[in-house]
């Protein structure tokens, strides 16, 4: 059962079962590469049976066209219902003055992190 040390094999012997290893190895990657390439596979299943993918992609097609699409049912309080609408103006309005606001700070806010940050004192020609 125990296999012999192979101290007792030639030279020639050895290499050759070394090339056989490699031989076998290389082999059996081949094999899993092939039987591992997905992309592969998915096209040769498309060239053998072309009318069965057409079919399974138009009977999900359908079902995906024509499923009932969920409508969402939303309820509001009619009392309440005015007062988020005037909310949801004046956030509208603040936001928009809020941007307005931000366009005309941004030359002096760049300007003033380019002279905080950037500016390093001596005069542009003369960088050290």
């Amino acid at each position: 059962m125990a296999e012999t040390s192979g101290r007792n094999k030639s030279i020639d012997e050895l290499t050759t079962e070394i090339a056989g290893s490699r031989e076998h190895v290389a082999r059996d990657l081949r094999g899993l590469r092939y039987e591992l390439d997905f992309g592969a596979k998915l096209r040769r299943s498309f060239r053998k049976q072309t009318g069965s993918w057409l079919s399974v992609a138009a009977a999900v097609g359908t079902v995906v066209a024509l499923a009932p699409m969920r409508k969402k049912k939303i309820y509001v309080d009619a009392k309440t219902g005015h007062k988020s609408n005037k909310k949801l103006a004046e956030t509208g309005t603040a936001l928009a003055v809020l941007k307005i606001a931000a366009d005309f700070a941004r030359p002096a806010i760049t300007e003033f992190l380019k002279r905080r940050f950037f500016y390093s004192g001596a005069p542009s020609g003369r960088r050290k």
